[in-house]
């Protein structure tokens, strides 16, 4: 039998596209899969949609009181059982071969912690406005390597949605650290890379949504000095750890490059986001 692999949608009043987002993984080739979807208390309609769905590999779970983003994240993970683990945030899409081609990348390569694929981005319609690329290398990269690079010029490991995790590895790195209120899927890619290798499939296999009342969106706009605040709490975390060598003057040099493109991405919102 194929390795199992979870796939978990943690979710929070996401009624407007939380169907459209199961339905992308229950299409999926791959069929050895369970679908972990954990609601954080949401005041919507989130979960009568969920409950509507009727597929033996879905697995709702309800949170008594909501636990934030770092609790629900890890709440999911805590869940899983597969040997491989996707997780999805409730608004974004998977193409029907994503788990297939890269469960296949990550069972034909034991070293690998991380297989990343391409990513389409869509507006709030799902209509296409762009795309983002991982690394420019294809196949396997070294993660210390990929693990400098991001941390230095941009992240190239990129959402959630992008990346199937291999489940023994994250068991001895840790899940996600509450010390992160919004880039703690940055730190986990890098601790995860950092302790392996990573494989990068150059295909658009999932759909990030963009939307300026996303998480992403409210960042990048009216938070922008926190999302500063806290690559300059990564960038300190990772030096200090010692497996990336990082110096002061590479600190300030990442910076200035991550606060130039907050800007780019923040105009990219404003023409494409609503």
């Amino acid at each position: 039998m194929e390795p199992l692999v979870s796939v978990c949608i943690p979710a929070y009043n996401n009624a407007d596209y939380i169907k459209e987002t199961v339905e992308s993984v229950l299409r999926q080739t791959y069929q050895n899969l369970e679908l972990i979807v954990v609601d954080d208390n949401s005041t919507d309609h989130t979960v009568e949609i969920l409950e509507s769905i009727q597929d033996e590999r879905l697995k709702i779970y309800h949170n008594e009181k909501n636990l934030g983003m770092v609790g629900n994240w890890n709440r999911c993970l805590e869940l899983a059982t597969g040997d491989y683990v996707k997780l999805i945030c409730a608004d974004d899409m998977i193409a029907s071969a994503a788990i297939e081609k890269e469960a296949n990348a990550m069972k034909k390569h034991p070293s690998v912690n991380l297989v990343e694929s391409d990513t389409r981005l869509v507006d709030i319609h799902g209509r296409r406005t762009g795309q983002f690329r991982r690394y420019p290398k294809s196949g396997i990269v070294d993660g210390k390597k990929l693990a400098k690079i991001s941390l230095m010029i941009q992240d190239f490991y990129g959402a959630p949605v992008n990346n199937l995790i291999r489940r023994s590895a994250l068991k001895r790195t840790g899940g996600f650290d509450p010390a992160f209120t919004y880039i703690l899927d940055f730190d986990m890619w890098l601790r995860l890379s950092c302790a392996g290798d990573v494989y990068i499939i150059h295909e658009q296999l999932n759909s990030f949504r963009i939307r300026n009342d996303s998480n992403t969106g409210v960042l990048i706009g009216e938070k922008r000095d926190i999302y500063n605040g806290e690559h300059r709490k990564l960038l300190e975390k990772h030096a200090k750890a010692g497996v990336v060598k990082i110096t002061a003057f590479e600190i300030r040099l990442s910076m200035m490059i991550r606060k130039l493109r907050n800007i780019a991405i923040g105009v990219y919102l404003k023409i494409f986001a609503k």
